[in-house]
C-alpha cells in the first residue's frame, strides 16, 4: 500500500510550527508496512487544498491529512475532501453530545461553530478523539483510502495509534508488514563498511539494507516486508549473517544505543570501573558517559588536565615529561600512556583511559592538527597507546577522539569477555 501524508496549516508553511506530525506518522506507516512515499504540505486554502487531494490520488492508494478539523472558518480539510468526492457534511451525534457534555461541565456557553468538530462526511467510519474534541473521519472510495486527523500532535497521536491504526490494519487486510533490525558499528568509516558489502547493498531486493552514519558509529538497518514475524526472521537473519561475515568484528549492538551505552553495560556486567583524564577533549568523554543513566556506578570520575601545570599537579606527571627542549611534550605517546595509568592508580579502577593531543585550529608543540594519542591502563595489563590522525573541525576532531577510545574500550572489554 502507498501512502501520501497531507499537512494542513498556514502556520506550517510560515514556519511558525514544525511539522512533527508527518514524522511520526511516517515512522507508524513504516511499522504497519505501508510505504510513505510523498508529503506534502498545504496552507488552509480550499482550493490549494483541493489540487493537493487531486494530485495525492494519482499516486496513493491511501491519503493521510492531519490539521483543519477543528471549530473555526479556516478548518477546512473536511470541507475540501467532501466537496472533491461529491459527498455531504453530517453530524455524528455521539461527538456532539461529547462536545456539549464538555462545555457544560464547565459552566461555558458554547458557540455555534463547535459543532463543526461534530462533522463527518457522508460515508465516513468516525475515528473517536480521546484526547479532544474533533472527530476523525476514515472513509474509502474508488479504491482510495482517506484518514482525516486532528493537527494537534497530542490529539493527533492518540487517535493514530487508537482507531486510525486499526482502521488502516482493516483496509490492508493480509498485506505484508514490515519488520525491521538495526546492527550498530563502531570503529569502522561508513565508507568502509560501505565498500566490504557494496556487492550486498547493489543486489539487494527484499531485505533491503540502508547504511546510515553518525559521528563515531555507523548503522545498517535491514528491513523486509513478510506476512509473520517467523517469516521476516528467516530473511533478516540470512541477511544479517552475510554481512557480519565480512564486518562482524565492528558490530557492538543489535538496537539503537551509542557506543558509550554499550560500554557501560559490558563495565557493569564484568562488574568493572573506569576513570577518565582529558585534554584536547576537555571533559567531552566523560560527558558522553555520563549521559548513559546508571553509569555512576561504573565510571568512577575524571579529571580534565588541559594545561601541562595541572598534568603535572593531579596527574603528577613530572614537567620534565611535559617541557623543555627534549621533553617528549603534552602531545605524545607516553604522556598519553602515564595519564591514564596515574588516573588509574589514584581512583583505583579497573580502566583508566587518557585522550590527549591536537584540535586545532592550529598546531601546538609543533604538531599537526588532529594529531591524537589515546592511553588505555587496565588493572593487571600492560598500558596501552593508541594513535590517530583525525580531520575535521575542532568539534569534530573532539567528538571522534572520544568515540574512538570508547571503541577501543570496548574492544578491551569484548576480548576479556571472550578471554
Amino acid at each position: 500500500m502507498r501512502a501520501e501524508i497531507i499537512a494542513v496549516g498556514t502556520e506550517l508553511l510560515l514556519g511558525q510550527t514544525v511539522n512533527t506530525n508527518a514524522t511520526y506518522l511516517s515512522q507508524g506507516l513504516a511499522e504497519l508496512g505501508v510505504d510513505v512515499y510523498f508529503q506534502t504540505v498545504v496552507g488552509d486554502n480550499a482550493g490549494r487544498i483541493r489540487q493537493a487531494i487531486e494530485l495525492a490520488r494519482t499516486r496513493a492508494d491511501l491519503i493521510l491529512f492531519t490539521g483543519g478539523l477543528g471549530p473555526t472558518m479556516d478548518d477546512l480539510t473536511k470541507d475540501a475532501l467532501a466537496e472533491y468526492l461529491s459527498r455531504s457534511i453530517e453530524l455524528h451525534q455521539p461527538s456532539m453530545d461529547k462536545i456539549e457534555a464538555l462545555f457544560s461541565s464547565r459552566g461555558i456557553h458554547m458557540v455555534e461553530s463547535n459543532r463543526r468538530q461534530a462533522h463527518l462526511i457522508e460515508g465516513s467510519d468516525p475515528l473517536d478523539n480521546e484526547a479532544g474534541l474533533a472527530v476523525g473521519n476514515a472513509l474509502t472510495v474508488d479504491g482510495t483510502s482517506y484518514v482525516l486527523l486532528p493537527g494537534p500532535p497530542r490529539e493527533m497521536k492518540t487517535m493514530f495509534d487508537g482507531p486510525a491504526k486499526a482502521w488502516i490494519r482493516s483496509v490492508m487486510g493480509e498485506e505484508r508488514k514490515l519488520y525491521s533490525r538495526l546492527l550498530m558499528f563502531a570503529g569502522i568509516g561508513e565508507s568502509s563498511l560501505e565498500q566490504a558489502i557494496i556487492d550486498l547493498i547493489e543486489g539487494q531486493s527484499d531485505p533491503s539494507i540502508a547504511p546510515y552514519a553518525k559521528e563515531g558509529e555507523v548503522a545498517i538497518r535491514i528491513s523486509t516486508k513478510a506476512l509473520s514475524e517467523q517469516e521476516a526472521e528467516v530473511r533478516l537473519k540470512a541477511t544479517e549473517e552475510q554481512i557480519l561475515e565480512r564486518v562482524g568484528g565492528h558490530l557492538y549492538a543489535r538496537e539503537d544505543i551509542p557506543l558509550e551505552e554499550a560500554v557501560i553495560r559490558l563495565l557493569r556486567s564484568s562488574r568493572r570501573t573506569l576513570t577518565s583524564a582529558e585534554s584536547l577533549t576537555g571533559g567531552l568523554f566523560a560527558q558522553l558517559i555520563t549521559k548513559v543513566p546508571g553509569s555512576s556506578g561504573e565510571f568512577v570520575g575524571g579529571v580534565v588536565t588541559y594545561t601541562n601545570l595541572m598534568k603535572h599537579k593531579l596527574l603528577g606527571i613530572p614537567m620534565s615529561q611535559l617541557e623543555g627542549k627534549d621533553a617528549p611534550g603534552a602531545v605524545s605517546e607516553s604522556t598519553a600512556a602515564l595519564m591514564a595509568e596515574r588516573v588509574r592508580e589514584h581512583a583505583d579502577s579497573d580502566f583508566g583511559i587518557s585522550l590527549t593531543g591536537v584540535a586545532g585550529p592550529a598546531e601546538s608543540e609543533g604538531k599537526p592538527v588532529g594529531l591524537v594519542y589515546f592511553g588505555l591502563a587496565e588493572r593487571g595489563k600492560p598500558t596501552r597507546v593508541y594513535t590517530a590522525h583525525l580531520s575535521g573541525s575542532r568539534a569534530i576532531i573532539r567528538q571522534r577522539a572520544a568515540k574512538s577510545i570508547l571503541y577501543r574500550l570496548w574492544q578491551a572489554l569484548t576480548s576479556a569477555d571472550a578471554d
